[in-house]
């Protein structure tokens, strides 16, 4: 049976509402690049929806359509915002206090950002220490939190009129926690909702509050959210897509493209050596212990499984790595990620690679923003649900199915992608076997 048997796509007709809980440096960037597209005034750098082809077939076939062309993804134009904040400031306002875009080209998508006022946030200080907002929900349990931001939602669907809503968190990092008794079954989930448990941070509120209302999920950020048996048995039963965890932008961008060359020439590595200054908010909230250790987790799992050190112990047993991550206020949002990694070749003689990737945090993460929300609604117009791991290829620490160890090699995570729009058109797996030209 063909992809084009089973897999019925409905049309993109209407109005994407993308919400948002964290209007702050990535969702601006992300909005007002958006924007700024929209009007012709800038090219959709870094999108895959936007510029990246796909190839059909054989290579001799010549057929190499866009991706936006080859699925029936939303348009730009279709696409609404809007989101939750502890600040009260408009889209425009938290944009210019981000400082990542110049205010003369904020200034020609003013009206729109202007537009965008922050509804109240559900927030736990335990969760994100080093922020403290006014613009939050008050009293009630963590069920009522829920109730209330279904609400919003709900509010938001008719003042905009839209046919079909995402949701991605562009909000802080949270204190770090394993999974709890509280997390074991959607009816313990609830019944911890309606006790307040301590356990349920507030992003595992706004994700129940999405799937309960039909609207696929994806963490940006490391937080333990949708990866617990009670929210995966949610968005099951919902019948919604989720997707997570982490942007991968810069440090661990490079990691998941350097380390596969390493392995890929059976090349060993005693050490690497990883760290970051960044003068923005998230570097601000990562100066918690707390936060910095939900950070450090899926920055340190990269390596391990993309080298499989239990494969290879005569090249990557006991290898040293570590991160550091230092808050630095004069360097804004352009993040400066610096690597030292000790390599050994032939007979064991030792070598070094140094990488200073001078970057910019929410100039990375903004496509990957807007790719998320196209392919996430693509998913469930696909009618496909629970864990998406096709769209490993965005984040540092990718979900999968539970005992499945997560691809972290990137050049894999991108033939993924694009293998799963070729089944969902129908069209050939590409294997890259290329046996067929010589026959």
């Amino acid at each position: 049976m063909s992809a084009q048997d089973n897999v019925q796509i409905a049309p993109a007709d209407g109005k994407l509402g993308v919400l948002i809980p964290g209007i702050g440096a990535v969702s601006t960037t992300f909005i007002a690049g958006v924007e700024t597209i929209k009007r012709g005034m800038a090219e959709p750098i870094g999108s895959l929806t936007q510029l990246s082809t796909i190839r059909l077939g054989k290579r001799t076939d010549n057929r190499t359509p866009l991706i936006k062309d080859f699925v029936p993804l939303a348009g730009l134009n279709d696409l609404v915002f809007g989101g939750w904040d502890i600040f009260e400031d408009t889209a425009y306002e938290a944009a210019l206090n981000a400082k990542v875009l110049e205010r003369a080209q904020l200034d020609q998508v003013k009206e729109p950002l202007s537009a965008i006022r922050p509804m109240k946030a559900v927030f736990d200080p335990e969760y994100v220490r080093r922020l403290h907002g006014t613009n939050v929900k008050q009293g009630g349990s963590k069920m009522d939190q829920a109730e209330a931001l279904m609400e919003d939602i709900a509010q938001f669907r008719k003042a905009h009129k839209v046919s079909r809503m995402v949701m991605i968190w562009c909000a802080s990092t949270e204190v770090f926690h394993k999974p709890a008794p509280v997390h074991e079954t959607l009816k313990d989930f609830e019944c911890g909702l309606m006790k307040n448990d301590p356990e349920i941070a507030p992003s595992q509120v706004y994700a129940y509050a999405a799937l309960k209302s039909g609207i696929p999920y994806a963490n940006g950020a490391p937080n333990l959210t949708t990866d617990t048996p009670a929210l995966l048995e949610l968005a099951r039963e919902r019948n919604v897509p989720i997707c997570g965890k982490d942007f991968k932008t810069g440090q661990t961008f490079m990691k998941t493209l350097v380390a596969p060359g390493l392995k890929a020439r059976m090349l060993g590595l005693h050490g690497w050596f990883s760290t970051n200054i960044l003068g923005n908010r998230d570097g601000e909230v990562l100066e918690d212990p707390g936060s910095f250790k939900s950070k450090e987790e899926t920055k340190l799992s990269v390596l391990e499984h993309i080298l499989q050190p239990k494969l290879y112990p005569q090249l990557y047993k006991n290898f040293y790595h570590a991160v550091r991550i230092n808050f630095y206020p004069p360097r804004g949002d352009a993040k400066e990620g610096w690597d030292n990694i000790d390599i050994f070749g032939w007979l064991g003689y030792p070598m070094q690679i140094k990488i200073d990737f001078l970057c910019r945090d929410s100039i990375l993460a903004a496509p990957l923003v807007l790719d998320l929300v196209l392919f996430l609604d693509l998913a469930q117009r696909a009618g496909m649900r629970g864990i998406q791991e096709w769209l490993s290829f965005y984040f540092k620490a990718p979900m999968t199915a539970p005992g499945l160890y997560p691809e972290h090699d990137i050049f894999i995570q991108l033939m993924k992608l694009k293998n799963t729009l070729r089944w969902m058109r129908g069209e050939n797996l590409i294997t890259h076997l290329g046996l067929e030209y010589y026959d």
